[in-house]
């Protein structure tokens, strides 16, 4: 028996292989399947099934391009209803692969349709449960996803998924591992330990979710402090739901080189993405006018997906040799509109003589020293609101990058305002600076270390812990 557990960092998901005696199963593929088809090769044996746990929000899952590679049989839960060809697994189901078995527990409560397989070893003995987002190590699925047509609230799904937690998984014996689809900073949760694997005993022992609780109290601890999913989760929903482009068509597109004068004409095309990844501390230092930075080096894909409109045409501006990765990560949320890259990259773009923008990076104590002589000064924290509440800086306003898209979200910004964004470390704070250069706000500083660095001097700023947020 082979178990393997795949974890991608900047989505905190994670994929599972599983082989025995020449066959092998899947759980919750990423679209881009070669590490699946590796294992495979590797371990000399036959993918013979693709289980998929939902269908997922925060990602495109590979279902369909492992099927087409494999010949394998995509399962779904009782209720899943697809536009391609799948197989419904009944509750209590058993499938086999190699000397192992798998059994199929519908636990709805996350999404209607959530289904977790529970795996027996070579003894018949209970050995592991790939629980999707139905349970996570130290948290559950947020269920406030119900899809167009469903009309559940989130209060009708937690109920769901207590009697789900409490009929299927509490019951489990302890030493069974539990191999959830996240970890932390995944949004599918509240607060997903870091912990990628746990045990059944462990989690009866820490996660909140599986204490003794009445009904009615497990649905207000988990309803309790939801923030708003990102943006792109229903589409990706609706994605997997529909089916997709093939991955190599759409990389073959992304992947075509752009000259200069094609990029000068994209950028008078607002409609237009120009995509920076290179890292932040780079990209401030000097880019192309209106582009967009979302670094490589961050929750890439998460935040591409949150903040670029589906329907635009995005030109990657990258690191040379980073054009592949690039594309293979957007596409990875559904991000297909890929018109090409720029050839040489923004060095070429210098070296042609083009026009380029920067952002002004200071430091904490610079700031600190500007804020007693500078009126206009104008502190924006791009962090989530919670953590804005915690604690933040006298008079700093809140401006969640998650809603910063929205021009209404913008209108508190003078004219006269010399702005001065920052986050917790500096990631967040440079994709803020960037679109808000995009929207025509150029008297703008860049904090450098963020919350880090200022939390870090507090004999020169004031802080208070009363949240502010701007909505």
């Amino acid at each position: 028996m082979h178990v393997q557990q795949l974890y991608t960092s900047c989505l905190s998901e994670a994929a599972y292989f599983i082989a025995s005696d020449g066959e092998a199963a899947v759980v919750d593929p990423l679209r881009d399947i070669q590490d699946y088809l590796a294992l495979a090769k590797e371990h000399n044996v036959t993918i013979k099934y693709i289980f998929e746990t939902h269908f997922h929000a925060d990602f495109v899952s590979g279902h369909l391009e492992l099927q087409k590679a494999t010949g394998a049989t995509i399962i779904y839960g009782p209720s899943a209803v697809t536009n391609y060809k799948i197989y419904n697994a009944t509750h209590n189901e058993t499938f086999t692969v190699g000397a192992l078995s798998i059994k199929a527990l519908h636990t709805p409560g996350h999404t209607l349709e959530s289904t977790c397989y529970l795996l027996h070893n070579e003894a018949g003995q209970p050995h592991c449960i790939f629980t999707g987002d139905t349970l996570f190590i130290g948290d559950v699925g947020r269920p406030d996803l119900s899809q167009k047509g469903e009309e559940l609230t989130m209060q009708d799904l937690a109920a769901t998924l207590y009697n789900s937690l409490q009929n299927h998984i509490h019951t489990l014996p302890n030493e069974v591992i539990i191999y959830p689809a996240h970890g932390a900073g995944s949004s599918c949760g509240k607060s997903l330990s870091k912990e990628t694997f746990s045990t059944i005993g462990e989690q009866k022992e820490s996660n909140y979710a599986l204490q003794p609780q009445s009904q009615a109290e497990f649905v207000t601890a988990v309803t309790q402090g939801l923030a708003a999913p990102p943006a792109y989760f229903p589409i990706n929903a609706v994605i997997n739901k529909k089916g997709y482009e093939q991955l190599e068509a759409v990389l073959a597109k992304a992947l075509t080189p752009l000259s200069i004068a094609t990029i000068t004409q994209h950028i008078k095309d607002r409609d237009v993405i120009l995509l920076d990844t290179r890292n932040a501390t780079t990209f401030t230092q000097g880019f192309i006018p209106t582009s967009i930075f979302i670094g490589l080096e961050g929750r890439f894909a998460e935040w591409a997906g949150s903040l670029i409109p589906y329907t635009s045409p995005i030109v990657l501006i990258t690191e040379i040799g980073k054009e592949k990765e690039t594309a293979t990560r957007l596409t990875r949320v559904g991000l297909d509109n890929i018109q090409g890259y720029l050839l040489g990259g923004y060095e070429a773009w210098v070296k042609d003589g083009q026009q380029v923008d920067m952002i002004i990076d200071v430091e904490a104590d610079e700031l600190a020293m500007d804020l007693p002589y500078d009126d206009n000064a104008l502190i924006v924290d791009v962090r989530k609101e919670t953590e804005f509440g915690n604690e933040h800086v006298e008079d700093a306003k809140n401006l969640s990058l998650a809603i910063i898209t929205d021009p209404g979200n913008l209108a508190f910004i003078e004219d006269t305002d010399n702005l001065y964004i920052h986050c917790a470390g500096g990631y967040r704070s440079v994709i803020a600076a960037s679109i808000l250069k995009k929207e025509g706000f150029h008297n703008l500083r860049n904090v450098l270390g963020g919350w880090a660095s200022i939390s870090a001097l507090p004999d020169k700023f004031k802080f208070v812990k009363e949240a502010a947020v701007l909505n």
